[in-house]
C-alpha cells in the first residue's frame, strides 16, 4: 500500500509536467500500456493480504481512472490547439486571385436609378414613417372610414382603436410634406409598404413604393404626362399610355402603362398581346387632400404618382417572380443586373 501511494504521488507529479503530445504518449505507455506501471500493479493484487486487497484494488482503480481521464482530456486539448493553429495560419492557395464583392439588391439599385432620373427634373427625396396613423394613411387622402381600404383584411393594424397601422402606401408622405415645407413642392418618397396580400409571383405583404408629388400654381395634367413620359424614356426607352381610372386621393386619376419592354409594343405573352404593361397609378391631387393639408385648392394644383420598385426591377431585369427578391439569395444581385 505504501508503494501504491508513492506511485499515485509520482503519477500526479508527471501529470503536472506534461506539456507536449510526445510527452503525453510516453506517459500513456509508461502508466497505461500493457506492460505499464498500473498493469503491473493489478498483477500484484493476488499477492496482497485479503484484508487489505479491497482497499488496494479501490485505490488502484482510482489511479487508473485518473491516468486515463487525464490522457483523454489532454489529447482533446492538443487536438483543439492544433486545429486553432491551423485555422489561424491556413491559406487556401486554390482561391482565385480576383476577390468577389457583393452587389446592390435589384430593388435598391432600381430606387437609386429612379431617384437619379427624377432629380434631373427637380425632384428631391423625402421620407415618412412606416408606422403611421389612420389620418395620414387614409383620412387625409380622402379615404373615409367606410372605404374598403380601411377593412382589417386589407391593412396591418397595430392599434386599431387609436388608428395606428403599418402604412399601405408612401402616399402618407403627401400631407406631411405639404404641412411641413409649404409650397411649391416637388418631391419623391421612396419606402417600404405593407398590405395583407396573398403571396404569389407578383404579390408580397411587404413591398417598396416610390411616390411622386408636385404641387404649385399652374401645375397641370400636361405636366404629369410630360414627367411620366420623360421617366419612361430615360429608364426603359419606351412610350407611355394613360388610361382613366379611380384613386380616392387624385381626380382625375389614371393608370399608367409603359410600352412592353419585352416586345417593344408588338404584343407578346408578358403583355397579353396588348403591347402595354401597367406600371403606375397617377392623377391630379384631389382638392380634399389639398384642403386637409391646409392648401387652397382654388389657387394651387398638383399631381401625384406612385409605382412599385419591385415591379420596375422585375421589368428592367426580367425577374420572373417577386418572391426571388425576398429570399436573400446573393445570386439575385449578381444575376439580374451588371
Amino acid at each position: 500500500m505504501e508503494r501504491l501511494l508513492e506511485l499515485i504521488a509520482e503519477l500526479e507529479e508527471e501529470i503536472r509536467a506534461i506539456s507536449t503530445e510526445d510527452e503525453l504518449e510516453s506517459f500513456r505507455i509508461r502508466w497505461l500500456g500493457r506492460d505499464g506501471i498500473i498493469s503491473s500493479q493489478f498483477k500484484r493484487i493476488k499477492k496482497i493480504e485479503p484484508e487489505k486487497r479491497r482497499e488496494f484494488g479501490q485505490k488502484l482503480n482510482e489511479m487508473k481512472e485518473r491516468a486515463q481521464s487525464f490522457v483523454d482530456e489532454k489529447r482533446e486539448f492538443f487536438k483543439r490547439e492544433k486545429l486553432k493553429k491551423k485555422q489561424d495560419s491556413y491559406f487556401d492557395f486554390g482561391i482565385p486571385a480576383q476577390m468577389r464583392f457583393g452587389g446592390r439588391h435589384p430593388v435598391l439599385e432600381m430606387a437609386r436609378r429612379v431617384v437619379s432620373i427624377f432629380s434631373e427634373i427637380g425632384f428631391r427625396v423625402v421620407e415618412g414613417p412606416e408606422i403611421d396613423t389612420a389620418f395620414y394613411n387614409f383620412e387625409a387622402l380622402n379615404i373615409p372610414e367606410d372605404h374598403p381600404a380601411r377593412e382589417m383584411h386589407d391593412t396591418f393594424y397595430l392599434d386599431y382603436e387609436n388608428g395606428l397601422l403599418l402604412r399601405t402606401h408612401t402616399s402618407n408622405v403627401q400631407v406631411r410634406v405639404l404641412e411641413k415645407y409649404g409650397l411649391p413642392v416637388k418631391i419623391l418618397a421612396p419606402g417600404k409598404c405593407f398590405r395583407r396580400d396573398e403571396i404569389d409571383a407578383t404579390h408580397f405583404p411587404v413591398f417598396h413604393q416610390i411616390e411622386g408629388l408636385c404641387v404649385g400654381e399652374g401645375v397641370s395634367f400636361a405636366d404629369l404626362k410630360g414627367t411620366l413620359e420623360y421617366f419612361a424614356k430615360r429608364l426603359f426607352g419606351v412610350g407611355v399610355r394613360l388610361r382613366s381610372s379611380y384613386f380616392p386621393f387624385t381626380e382625375p386619376s389614371v393608370e399608367v402603362d409603359f410600352e412592353c419592354v419585352f416586345c417593344g409594343g408588338k404584343g407578346c405573352r408578358v403583355c397579353k398581346e396588348t403591347g402595354w404593361i401597367e406600371v403606375a397609378g397617377a392623377g391630379m391631387v384631389h382638392p380634399r387632400v389639398l384642403e386637409a393639408s391646409g392648401v387652397n385648392p382654388e389657387r394651387y394644383t398638383g399631381f401625384a404618382f406612385g409605382m412599385g420598385l419591385e415591379r420596375l426591377a422585375m421589368l428592367k431585369w426580367q425577374i420572373p417572380d417577386i418572391r426571388m427578391l425576398f429570399e436573400g439569395d446573393w445570386r439575385i444581385s449578381e444575376s439580374f443586373w451588371p
